[in-house]
């Protein structure tokens, strides 16, 4: 086994990781140099394929905005759990933020030399930057790439899987175990600032709009070596994603496009957002989801349709170029002003447990991104509030880490010195298995099923029985180690507990619907219905 020392080992190559990567390549206090680990290739994970854009709060030449607004719009979206403090903290780096970005080199859409700001659903005024109209992930990605291609301190491992955080007796972490894809090869590398910025867990549902990467990796090893986790119950659900039959990997359709005019409508040609909820098509993504979940039910057929047509189509087409694109590839003719879609999960709002300064509950082990609970987004995330969180906790945590301890451990425990050795003898089978991607097939079924827009106590209990079989079935590969048996392993972990947060909170609030809650039945059964919340039928 390989063996290799740094200073800072970050984990995950998307915004919150590069960002952060580019941060401390400026720094010349590190003792040694910075390496970031991706699990396939840089430019392949989540960020790239965020459309909307970031959040920034600039009253200066927006001053239909402030931060007061912000905040009251963050925190209603959340349903009061968000953590206030973090909201605000969060709220005041976002010009800051957008500076950052554009020293970096982004180059953010104008009108007449000025920042064009958009607005977007359950935003109380435009405040959302983007890049080439709807490619703003891409654009932000592209020119980090760039930057961290030039840095002379920083090494990237591509291909290359965190297998296990090493932390000794004390609860600090020691560093981290890698898997190198490329040459089936484990490295043991020593760092006292280890960094978890894997992004999210789509993957383990059937219908998503995240990469084939986005497992719940991070979540999993955090959990595996004892830190904490919280909000697990809250998945988004997108509720536009362009409808492709039988895709894991759905393509985005902004939110954007209903905040620019586009409105639902069902297969009926009748407009039914209104039905639901005041803000219309507006209105927080978990209700335009449940929405769009109940009129497919209705109607029996498996889209509903977005109106584009009040937009324009040479509009659209200026205005929204990737998702134009990927109608294009995927045979939707916009010219007919009707793109259909269905909602597919997409953003993940709790995880690791972290503080403002991103520590997780285990000295000297950080998470930052979509990966991270920070408290930001409560129940539900603010549209474009997902690429901001990114952006200003990378940043903040790039001086912590400067500012703290930044040297190697110099010696490690039995604990640690143990956790190695199990790597030693064990046997690698590194192709991929079909006994294992129909365990996987099955786990996205039972989430998408059972764990999905809508739960109850019966769906969450099938679902917890199928993924404990699922474990057990896995015991027969205890002695091999293969990157698709633990990228499986990780998914099992991130599911259960999601599972059992859902089921241990047996009231609905923001992206976690229980429709068996004594609150929806007692609301459906004397027809009311709060304006914040769907109308069940």
């Amino acid at each position: 086994m390989k063996f290799s020392k740094y200073s800072v080992v970050i984990i995950g190559s998307g915004i919150s990781g590069l960002f952060l990567a580019n941060k401390l390549a400026e720094n010349n206090e590190l003792s040694d140099d910075i390496l970031l680990v991706t699990k396939t290739e840089l430019f392949s994970g989540s960020s790239a394929l965020a459309q909307g854009g970031i959040v920034s709060v600039i009253p200066e030449i927006n001053p239909s905005d402030s931060i007061e607004s912000h905040i009251k719009d963050t925190i209603k979206a959340g349903c009061g759990l968000n953590n206030l403090n973090t909201v605000k903290y969060v709220s005041e780096k976002s010009a800051m933020a957008a500076q950052e970005l554009m020293r970096f080199g982004v180059e953010f859409d104008k009108i007449n030399s000025s920042l064009s700001f958009t607005l977007e659903g359950a935003h109380s005024c435009p405040r959302i930057l983007h890049a080439k109209g709807d490619s703003t992930g891409r654009i932000i990605e592209q020119a980090l790439c760039e930057k961290i291609a030039t840095a002379k301190n920083v090494d990237i491992y591509t291909n290359s899987i965190a297998v296990e955080i090493l932390v000794d007796s004390n609860s600090e972490c020691k560093g981290v175990i890698l898997f190198n894809k490329n040459n089936n090869s484990f490295e043991t590398v020593y760092s006292s600032n280890v960094v978890i910025a894997t992004g999210g867990i789509g993957q383990i549902y059937k219908t998503t709009t995240n990469p084939a990467a986005s497992c719940g990796d991070g979540i999993a090893l955090a959990y595996n070596c004892g830190a904490e986790v919280e909000n697990m119950e809250f998945v988004q659900f997108h509720p536009t994603a362009l409808y492709c039959k039988d895709k894991a990997t759905m393509p985005l359709v902004s939110e954007s496009v209903r905040g620019e005019g586009g409105k639902l409508v069902d297969i009926n040609g009748d407009y039914f957002a209104k039905n639901y909820h005041y803000l219309a098509d507006l209105a927080p993504r978990d209700v335009v989801a449940r929405a769009i979940s109940q009129q497919i039910k209705e109607t029996n057929v498996e889209y509903v349709n977005l109106d584009i047509s009040q937009i324009g189509i040479e509009k659209f087409r200026l205005r929204f170029p990737t998702i134009t694109s990927l109608c294009a590839e995927n045979n939707v003719d916009i010219s007919e002003g009707l793109i259909p879609v269905v909602p597919a999960e997409h953003y993940f709002m709790g995880g690791i447990k972290t503080d403002l300064n991103s520590k997780t509950s285990i000295k000297n082990l950080y998470a930052i991104g979509e990966c991270a609970s920070t408290g930001l987004h409560g129940a539900n995330r603010l549209a474009s509030n997902s690429l901001l969180e990114c952006v200003v906790f990378a940043m903040e945590l790039s001086d912590y880490i400067i500012k703290n301890n930044n040297k190697a451990p110099k010696k490690n425990d039995e604990k640690v010195k143990n956790a190695i050795e199990k790597y030693a003898n064990l046997d690698i089978d590194n192709y991929p298995n079909s006994e294992i991607a129909q365990m996987f097939a099955r786990l996205k079924e039972t989430m998408t099923s059972n764990v999905g827009i809508s739960r109850n106590f019966e769906s969450l209990s099938l679902a917890l029985s199928a993924i404990n079989s699922i474990q057990a079935e896995l015991k027969q590969y205890s002695n091999i180690f293969s990157s698709y048996i633990l990228e499986l392993k990780y998914a099992l972990v991130v599911a259960k507990l999601i599972t059992q947060a859902a089921c241990k909170r047996d009231d609905s609030i923001g992206a976690h619907f229980r429709a068996d809650s004594m609150k929806n039945i007692q609301n459906i059964t004397e027809g009311k219905v709060n304006n914040d919340e769907i109308l069940v039928k």
